[in-house]
């Protein structure tokens, strides 16, 4: 059964679509072709995890497949809910057709939490929605993300964003007799930043602190009229729109602000960040944790002691913990703004990634198989490999990839005093073979 609703529910819960019609923004999804909309109407739902920022219909999304399909529908939220309620709630759809689980924030779910699931995915006991703000690759289970479809939400245009505003004024305030003109969008979106959700209790907040709107209406005094203005949004909201809040909304914006000022070596930028992190109650893990992936993806072989800074920054971090912590991250992340950058081993793995995803499977050359057995080695496997060590400089050249990617350059050294060195000594290794 659907969630029940307050006796007095906010703005964003009154006007929540009741199908998939009224669903603002999601096309690629739910429209005519989207995929969730093509499986609703097979009715083979799989499991999915359903990845997007703050406030942009996932909750919403899963309620209404639950609504079209006529299933048992269960909710839980990773923030408050433990193995033990996960377990409840199997035990109760064992005695249901099809129940859907709803499980928001499922990257807080810890591994032991998330490997409660499988069984009962794996069994079709229960279909498993997951709502997620994180990238899925990084924060669920592998296990379970094979077991469930990921769906990415995009975020809300402005003008989907104008189009749900003015669906609150027809279904809600209408009711109400209000005529309420909106003069200008731009504090609403800059506080809200992109989150319908927050836009809707914001732009709500500021109708009801107008002194007109708590005036009774008769029927025959002509509609209240209320105009929206950026400083009425602004005194309403009562905030700094540089809040921060780490359980969403301004949190992703600050992180995403933090790492492109390490990689733009502003060592002054990101301190400040961090700084807004720390003051904002930020989990010391998970700072720590972007400034090892920073360290690898955006300065690797260029230094590579950044990734040794990095790890160790993370260890002593999350052993210590804040409030001395801070001096740590801070040397860590003055290190790395200050450091040469490079991210060729980055887009070398994503290249050499898309390969594999294309051709599949390429076989092992016969040469570089290893051949423990006496068949194996009748079959060819091992024959002709040269043993490096046993040349000038420790050096074959040989054909190491499977025949169809032969001569296929896959790292490309930045420009940078380090790479330049792994350039020449590559260079002279390999002549003009990969062209260094």
């Amino acid at each position: 059964m659907l969630p029940p609703t307050s006796q007095n529910p906010p703005l964003a819960e009154r006007i929540r679509p009741q199908n998939l019609d009224e669903v603002i923004g999601q096309k690629h999804l739910i429209g005519n072709n989207g995929v969730i909309a093509r499986v609703i109407s097979s009715g083979a739902v799989p499991s999915m995890i359903l990845w997007g920022a703050p406030g942009i219909g996932k909750t919403t999304l899963a309620l209404l497949i639950a609504r079209a399909l006529k299933r048992p529908f269960h909710t839980l939220s990773a923030i408050s809910a433990g193995v033990k309620d996960v377990r409840e709630v199997i035990e109760t759809a064992k005695r249901q057709t099809r129940a859907i689980l709803f499980i928001d924030e499922i990257h807080r779910f810890s591994k032991s939490q998330q490997d409660a699931l499988l069984g009962a995915v794996e069994r079709g006991t229960i279909t498993l929605i997951g709502a997620t703000t994180e990238n899925p690759s990084f924060e669920i289970n592998s296990a379970l993300l094979s077991r469930c479809q990921v769906y990415t939400l995009n975020p809300l245009s402005e003008e989907d964003l104008k189009l749900l505003l003015q669906q609150a004024m027809d279904k809600d305030f209408k009711l109400k007799k209000k005529t309420i003109e909106i003069k200008s969008y731009q504090a609403l979106f800059r506080i809200s930043g992109g989150d319908a959700r927050k836009l809707l209790n914001l732009f709500e907040l500021v109708i009801e602190s107008e002194p007109v709107f708590n005036i009774p209406t008769q029927e025959n005094i002509i509609d209240s009229k209320i105009e929206i203005t950026d400083q009425k949004v602004m005194q309403a909201a009562q905030q700094r729109i540089s809040s921060y809040d780490k359980s969403g909304e301004n949190h992703y914006d600050i992180v995403s602000a933090f790492i492109k000022s390490i990689r733009g070596s502003d060592p002054n930028a990101a301190i400040y960040w961090l700084a807004r992190m720390i003051e904002g109650g930020e989990d010391v893990k998970f700072i720590a944790r972007r400034l090892v992936i920073s360290a690898s993806e955006d300065i690797g072989n260029a230094n590579p002691t950044a990734l040794v800074l990095a790890t160790t920054t993370f260890q002593a971090a999350t052993q210590i913990g804040f409030p001395e912590a801070q001096i740590v991250l801070a040397q860590c992340v003055t290190y790395l703004a200050s450091s040469p950058k490079s991210n060729a081993s980055y887009t070398a793995i994503k290249t050499a990634r898309k390969i594999v995803q294309e051709q599949g499977d390429l076989p092992v050359p016969l040469h570089l198989r290893n051949a423990p057995t006496k068949l194996m080695k009748q079959q060819g496997y091992g024959k002709n490999y040269n043993y490096s060590h046993n040349n000038a400089n420790n050096f074959a050249e040989q054909e190491y990839f499977p025949k169809e990617l032969a001569n296929t350059k896959l790292y490309q050294p930045a420009q940078n005093a380090r790479e330049n060195e792994i350039r020449r000594f590559l260079k002279e290794r390999w002549k003009e073979k990969y062209n260094y």
